[in-house]
């Protein structure tokens, strides 16, 4: 199948692109690189370096191309930036995808799989989250994800639009041969991070909280590998050939990981120290957060092959030590 893949060049993204190709499929990147990087995309990959508020330039590359599903990973996502910056993500969070889906709509096209997050719950009464938990952002960016999941639910119904929305919880994890992994100008996921400080390049790892109601007093949050994500949002392909299908998964391994268990596989797997420098909670950190997601496992016959912190830190540490400074510039 023939797939275009906005966002294509960023983290989760590059990651999607090179397990479509192991899967068989043809994608076709569009990234304006403001976050991505070209060298994270094979040169065998058709490019093109465009926004996808452009709405022109969306409809010429998918009639060109002969796209027949579009895959939308290209959002801002800092909570912090989202608070301070609002516009910037209503900009391109949720005007850049209407653009998207017009274009799509103007060509015809009506398969579309949506990157969403966990982020649109909050912080939930229950735990695990299910689908059908609440959905109450805290925040611009889970709310500019809430409203494109609304807008696809509009447009499945006046257009016969048929997609699917996965909700995760923290990436993680690097392509299992080290080739491509995080690697963004502002980082504030914690394995990077604390790769940062064992390899020298970060002072320290802010351990924010340790008075949390947890095993350990650390928050616990659900890790998720970058490649069980992709292979997720794959499987989804054949549930929409029906006209105005409308699905909706979340995606983690419903074991959730402390803070202190991630530095403590990252100290083992790399053989490094982490200078740690312990702090207080941050305002609005709930004490944990993981995921139900029975139901893309059962629907999707989805498995999750990195299932806990050891295996998935593996993987970040071969990108960390083959790439120490990132993908070149």
């Amino acid at each position: 199948m023939k797939v275009l893949v906005i966002g294509g060049a960023g983290y989760i993204g590059s990651h999607c692109v090179r397990q479509l190709t192991f899967a068989g499929h043809q994608p076709v990147v569009l990234d304006n690189l403001a976050i991505g990087s070209r060298q994270a995309v094979s040169p065998e990959v058709p490019f093109y370096e465009t926004d996808l508020s452009d709405k022109a330039a969306v409809t010429e590359i998918l009639k060109k191309e002969g796209i027949e599903i579009v895959m939308h990973f290209s959002a801002f996502s800092l909570v912090g930036e989202s608070v301070g910056e609002p516009d910037k993500y209503y900009e391109n969070n949720v005007v850049g995808t209407l653009r998207v889906l017009q274009a799509m709509k103007d060509v015809g096209i009506r398969k579309f799989v949506f990157s969403s997050t966990a982020a649109t719950y909050g912080i939930p009464d229950e735990l695990p989250i299910t689908e059908d938990t609440k959905q109450a952002p805290i925040n611009p960016y889970g709310q500019t994800k809430l409203d494109v999941e609304n807008m696809l639910k509009n447009f499945s119904k006046a257009y016969g639009l048929s997609f699917a929305v996965f909700r995760y919880f923290n990436a993680a994890g690097a392509a299992e041969d080290g080739s491509i992994g995080e690697c963004r100008p502002i980082e504030t996921h914690l394995i990077p991070n604390a790769f940062y400080a064992a390899q020298g390049k970060k002072d320290v790892f802010n351990v924010m909280g340790t008075d949390y109601p947890t095993p350990d007093g650390t928050c616990l949050r659900d890790y998720i590998h970058v490649d069980d994500i992709s292979r997720a949002h794959i499987a989804s392909f054949d549930k929409l050939e029906e006209q105005g299908t409308s699905l909706f998964y979340n995606l983690g391994t419903g074991n959730p990981m402390s803070v202190k268990e991630i530095l403590d596989a990252i100290e083992k797997v790399s053989g490094l120290k982490i200078p740690i420098k312990y702090a207080d909670r941050r305002a609005g950190d709930p004490p944990s957060l993981y995921a139900n997601s029975s139901k893309a496992q059962k629907d999707l016959n989805w498995t999750i092959k990195f299932k806990d912190a050891e295996s998935i830190v593996e993987t970040a540490w071969r990108w960390h030590k083959s790439h120490p400074d990132g993908f070149e510039k």
